[in-house]
């Protein structure tokens, strides 16, 4: 984004198309209080004030001063087009003065009915006024950190929050939001701020009467941080399961009833059911809300290599069983779905047992088999199939766990705290002060990347370009 163009004024609409009771539509720039005063005529406030006096040494004639409207006041107006005069919308706006504004710019939002046509109307209006143009997706947001309103983890987590479909989701990001993230890490870069100027006064003047062992004075501070960074690092991607969503696959062999359960566990039909073997081919996933944790669900082919020919139906079936196995392979849970009716325990289901795993044996209505440690349904029935969401949900909060601190919610996180840490571990084992404090100062670049506090600019796009447009 070049200067010329963040310095304009930028409008969008920031509720979700469609027809609707209400929608917003948010204005925010250096013009958006001349646009509210061409678009609303009649608020108070607005146009020309009440006369200010005759000033000292002038021609004689009174001079009007230009007044703001009242900020953070919701206000009753008729909203037209003032080029033609016609009326737009009633509606209602306000406006807030920057910085004390989300951008920190001086912003408007025009709270109109929501139709299409009013809003096309508006927005059309708004084309028109000097110096507007449509907000690219999350510039709004971009904005308000370039203005010093939030870091860059506050930032992303407001989009989390407009995504997050679940509890778990929705706390995350209010957390995150809120500073927990940026709280950490700049305390962290803060100690390694106080090391580093330890080392600096050990190299800039070496013949000064400092006390002994400056030099040693870093090392406790920046062992202490290796082993949080660590500890912080060792959550098993909590953050991250959080944000995208647990990762579950449903195995076994054909016609255990894999798509059956899948269907009871979404309450819909989500998956073709069928007595034929083989009818699952393709991984079929869905999204579930779990306990308030986001879910996501995965249908698998069944598992019967050895039956398997070179015919093009056998082919097409073998990639299924090959895909089934991969995502087994890369779930965060499986759910090793046995059939009852079977003679015999599927060996290749049981080959993939271990502790991210739970076993169902389903049918139990009309079963032959016995598995005395699987759970016990029977789909068709939906009988004990509570006891396997109960025990879905427990494995959840094993793998995500009851940290009371935050964790990292993104790869580039992670990534950023992998490279603090390296610098950290390089610095400890540094036999110089110039080499400690070069360590140093790399970790605390690392961390100033997760916050934005230095080397942003290649991030911004990437990071906002995934907002939606009108925040």
């Amino acid at each position: 984004m070049s200067a010329s163009s963040a310095a304009n004024t930028i409008y969008a609409c920031t509720t979700p198309p469609g027809r609707g009771g209400v929608a917003v539509v948010r204005v925010s720039g250096p013009a958006a209080q001349n646009s509210l005063a061409a678009l609303c005529p009649a608020l108070p406030g607005k146009g020309r004030g009440e006369s200010a006096g005759k000033a000292e040494g002038n021609s004689g004639e009174e001079e009007k001063k230009e007044t703001a409207p009242p900020s953070h006041k919701l206000t009753l107006c008729k909203i037209i087009n003032p080029d033609t005069g016609a009326l737009i919308d009633h509606g209602m706006a306000v406006f807030f003065k920057g910085p004390a504004s989300y951008t920190g710019d001086d912003t408007v939002e025009y709270h109109t009915h929501g139709s299409p046509a009013v809003i096309t109307a508006l927005l059309e209006t708004l084309n028109k006024q000097p110096h507007h143009r449509m907000a690219e997706p999350g510039e709004f947001t971009r904005r308000a950190f370039e203005n010093d309103k939030m870091d860059l983890t506050a930032a992303e987590a407001v989009a989390d929050l407009i995504h997050a479909e679940t509890e778990a989701q929705r706390l995350q990001a209010l957390s995150q939001m809120g500073g927990a993230l940026a709280t950490l890490y700049d305390g962290w870069r803060e100690n390694l701020a106080r090391a580093l100027a330890y080392l600096e006064a050990d190299i800039d003047f070496p013949d000064e009467d400092l006390p002994d062992g400056v030099m040693e004075q870093t090392r406790p501070i920046l062992e202490k941080l290796h082993t949080e960074i660590d500890n912080h690092l060792n959550d098993n991607r909590r953050g991250e399961i959080l944000r995208d969503g647990v990762h579950v696959a449903v195995i076994g062999a054909p016609n255990a009833g894999k798509s059956s359960l899948v269907n009871a566990l979404a309450q819909r039909e989500v998956a073709i059911v069928s007595d034929i073997a083989g009818t699952t081919r393709d991984i079929i996933e869905t999204h579930l809300n779990l306990g308030g944790y986001p879910v996501i669900i995965s249908d698998t082919a069944g598992l019967r290599p050895e039956q398997l020919g070179n015919s093009d139906h056998d082919k097409i079936e073998s990639e299924g069983i090959r895909r089934a196995l991969a995502r087994a392979h890369a779930a965060d849970i499986k759910i090793l779905l046995f059939d009852a009716t079977a003679q015999t325990i599927d060996t290749h289901t049981q080959a993939l047992m271990d502790e991210h795993s739970i076993t169902v044996l389903n049918k139990i209505d009309q079963k032959k088999s016995n598995m005395p440690d699987a759970l016990s349904v029977s789909v068709k029935t939906e009988t004990g199939l509570d006891d396997v969401t109960n025990a879905l949900v427990e494995k959840i909060k094993n793998i995500i766990g009851t940290r009371n601190i935050p964790s990292p919610t993104r790869a580039r996180h992670r990534s950023a705290l992998e490279e603090c840490k390296e610098s950290i571990i390089r610095a400890l084992k540094a036999p110089q002060a110039e080499l400690i404090a070069e360590d140093v100062r790399l970790s605390m670049r690392a961390l100033g990347r997760i916050t934005g506090r230095v080397d942003v600019e290649d991030l911004l796009d990437i990071i906002f370009r995934d907002f939606c447009i009108g925040k």
